[in-house]
């Protein structure tokens, strides 16, 4: 890859020139495109990153200032290269995560890439940690965080015939999760009760028995067991009241 040799000193000497700031992005663009490159096949359309690239160019031209010393390339490549990796992180994340487990996901991938070939083998997490400066427990979160990267689709077939998909495993509402906190509650309200309402209440409500049935069962008439049914409901309405 060739490059050119100088590039205009600031932006103050484009002001009013802007043929010659087209000039130097079109010269350097070799060079943006190069880098794209760099950070191909990780997820995001190469045009998508050489457009990136070619923003960090621009702004690599724009802030350029030989006064510090630093001869263009070894401000743009940095320049460029940060724009890449702010794509990266935020735009491909499929759920939002801090901006620090996004910026170290980046670190342990190139740690890993690094060790991997220093070491010969795979780095084990102490290995990563120590490379980086941080604790093992900072690796693990960088490396819980870097789930959050990629999403699986709902409609992805998950058996072999294609016909269940992993959105048919979800389970859909369940309305007796409404129930609950009064079921809790039922247990100590019927123990309130003597022995003979929560007989009549179970055979009423438990063995769909009616109040004939239930007279005849327990050998009284109907018309007591009807205002035995009415008491121990009432009793316990009034203790569900005050346990809710």
């Amino acid at each position: 890859m060739t490059v050119p040799t100088k590039v205009p000193d600031t932006a103050t000497q484009l002001l009013g020139k802007p043929h010659l700031r087209d000039e130097a992005i079109e010269a350097w663009l070799p060079l943006a495109r190069h880098l794209a490159h760099r950070y191909a096949g990780r997820g995001e359309p190469t045009d998508d990153l050489v457009q990136t690239a070619t923003v960090g160019l621009i702004k690599a031209i724009d802030r350029f200032d030989p006064g510090r010393g630093v001869d263009f390339a070894g401000y743009a490549i940095p320049t460029i290269i940060g724009e890449i990796k702010r794509h990266f992180r935020d735009r491909t994340w499929s759920v939002r995560v801090p901006r620090r487990l996004q910026e170290l996901r980046l670190a342990i991938t190139e740690a890993n890439a690094t060790l991997t070939h220093s070491l010969g083998r795979s780095p084990t997490v102490a290995d990563v940690a120590t490379h980086l400066g941080v604790t093992e427990e900072d690796v693990l979160e960088g490396l819980e965080g870097a789930r959050a990267y990629n999403a699986t689709s709902l409609s992805t077939p998950i058996s072999a015939d294609g016909s269940t998909s992993l959105g048919d495993t979800l389970g859909g509402e369940d309305s007796e999760f409404e129930l609950a906190e009064t079921r809790v509650a039922l247990g100590p309200a019927l123990a309130t009760l003597d022995e003979r309402e929560q007989q009549i209440l179970t055979l009423r409500f438990y063995g769909n028995l009616t109040q004939s049935q239930i007279a005849d069962r327990i050998g009284i008439s109907q018309m007591h067991v009807s205002r035995l049914l009415a008491r121990a409901l009432t009793k316990m309405r009034g203790e569900l009241r005050e346990g809710l």
